[in-house]
């Protein structure tokens, strides 16, 4: 398991790097996004990776290992969305997204360790192929969930499957990386 806590913290912190850079750079422009607008990025970008890897071609310069980044830093934006209530114009200073990030982060690689404890790091003998499936089935549960109002009847909410949807990218971009080693 410490293997995985190093993986998963590089991941993160690649991944981290890159979304205060652009924070940097943008501001915190992605206050203005609700939440099935975050929900259609994630969307965007795994069904672009779900294309890649059945057209086996590409004609954009975004690799597979930066969509997967890309997902995790959506996800990262959608939990903090839930957090905050309510999308707007108003922003966030880079220390204070920063520690947002963290905070997500953390929360989220705690629910990792509970069920790599219970699961016993099944993800690790899975496909890319099937953890974009996964993705993808969760943003279809979410857009359902948007649809009933928010409500669910017996399933998780919406926080849960951006979890399960920033952890499924972690994973991916674990096992991209052992392969290229």
């Amino acid at each position: 398991m410490s293997a995985t806590l190093q993986q998963y913290d590089q991941a993160v912190n690649v991944s981290k790097e890159i979304f205060i850079k652009k924070a940097k750079d943008y501001g915190t422009s992605w206050r203005v996004l609700r939440t099935i607008s975050v929900i259609d990025q994630i969307y965007i970008k795994a069904l672009r990776i779900r294309n890649l890897q059945e057209l086996k071609e590409q004609k954009v310069a975004d690799d597979i290992p930066s969509e997967f980044i890309g997902i995790l830093n959506y996800a990262v934006i959608g939990l903090i969305q839930l957090k905050k209530e309510h999308a707007t114009i108003d922003e966030l200073s880079v220390p204070e997204v920063t520690e947002l990030y963290d905070q997500t982060v953390t929360a989220v690689k705690q629910t990792m360790i509970a069920k790599n404890h219970d699961y016993g790091e099944a993800w690790r003998n899975m496909s890319q192929q099937s953890l974009v499936d996964l993705i993808l089935v969760k943003l279809l549960r979410m857009k359902q969930i948007l649809e009933n109002d928010g409500k669910t009847l017996i399933s998780e909410g919406l926080d849960a499957n951006y979890t399960d949807i920033l952890n499924y990218a972690v994973f991916a971009l674990i096992l991209m990386d052992e392969q290229k080693a």
